[in-house]
């Protein structure tokens, strides 16, 4: 029996995120805080001849369109390995909702492949490799939460409290480039110095300058914003929408707010952590992998 290698691509939320300015190749220059959460996609590897995906959810795309499939074939050009991999994707984060659902899922396919075909790439190349399929990539291969300058690429791991927040989705889709496009996104905050606690991040120092214009272009953004602010007294935009979040005393109020959100909206109730659960579970499942894999290897010698 084939070893099987599970693995988590978590969530994350921005728990600010502010535009300083664009560089002459149209990338914005930003600053933000990654918040990773303990809920996500799950993803099942599998060594086999040739590169596959399937996930499901049949609204996503298994080609090379998606940013599993691009992460392997990275892996593939820059080590010149032949290893192919059956690649399952469990899909539980919405797309096009700002939690950042197809950049994790590309980093824990760079990572889960690294293992599974005996790369040994260190975390900063892989890291490095991430960059190039999106500017978020990178925070999830190494997997801690972070304070984020550049486009997204200078990196620098924060200690965050736990926390569990409420994220609500409000049934759209939202463009990324559609919001960064648009002209009257604000491109000149000042910048920041990074702050000292969760807590000064969720004042009213700091936001999200991509909210006014999603809620201009997606008005339910603005109802699921004021929902959260009615129920918990605080709601924020993460990324470019169109997921919301709040903070919250527990997760028992997460639950019970579940069961009134309005019709056609989704949400979770998750709790952030400052190391990856994709780092977490890596050291423990690896160990089980191998096992498998020696007595799957044990077995085919003896037949």
């Amino acid at each position: 029996m084939a070893a099987i290698l599970t693995l988590p691509a978590p969530a994350k939320l921005n728990l600010f995120l502010h535009i300083t300015g664009q560089r002459a190749d149209g990338y914005h220059c930003l600053q933000t805080v990654f918040a990773l959460l303990d809920h996500g996609d799950t993803l099942h590897f599998e060594r086999a001849e040739s590169l596959s995906l399937e996930c499901d959810d049949p609204e996503v795309p298994c080609d090379s369109s998606n940013l599993i499939l691009r992460a392997a074939q990275v892996l593939q050009h820059h080590t010149q390995t032949r290893n192919g991999a059956r690649i399952r994707l469990q899909k539980r984060l919405p797309m096009g909702g700002g939690v950042g659902g197809g950049s994790s899922d590309a980093a824990t396919a760079l990572l889960g492949l690294n293992q599974l075909w005996n790369l040994g790439l260190s975390l900063d190349t892989l890291a490095e490799l991430g960059l190039h399929l999106g500017a978020d990539v990178p925070v999830f291969v190494r997997g801690r939460s972070a304070w984020a300058e550049g486009v997204g690429e200078q990196i620098t791991p924060v200690s965050l409290p736990d926390a569990h927040f409420l994220v609500i989705h409000p049934g759209i889709h939202v463009s990324t480039a559609r919001i960064f496009g648009d002209r009257e996104l604000t491109r000149d905050t000042p910048i920041s110095k990074l702050p000292a606690s969760l807590e000064a991040v969720l004042t009213r120092d700091f936001h999200n300058d991509c909210e006014a214009v999603a809620q201009r272009h997606f008005p339910e953004i603005g109802k699921a914003l004021d929902w959260l602010r009615q129920h918990t007294g605080n709601a924020r935009m993460t990324g470019t929408g169109a997921c919301c979040f709040a903070r919250l005393t527990g997760s028992q109020q997460g639950q019970q707010l579940l069961q009134q959100l309005p019709q056609h909206w989704t949400g979770f109730v998750a709790r952030s952590g400052n190391t990856s659960p994709l780092h977490q579970t890596l050291g423990e499942t690896l160990a089980k992998f191998r096992e498998t894999k020696n007595s799957g290897e044990s077995a085919q010698t003896h037949k």
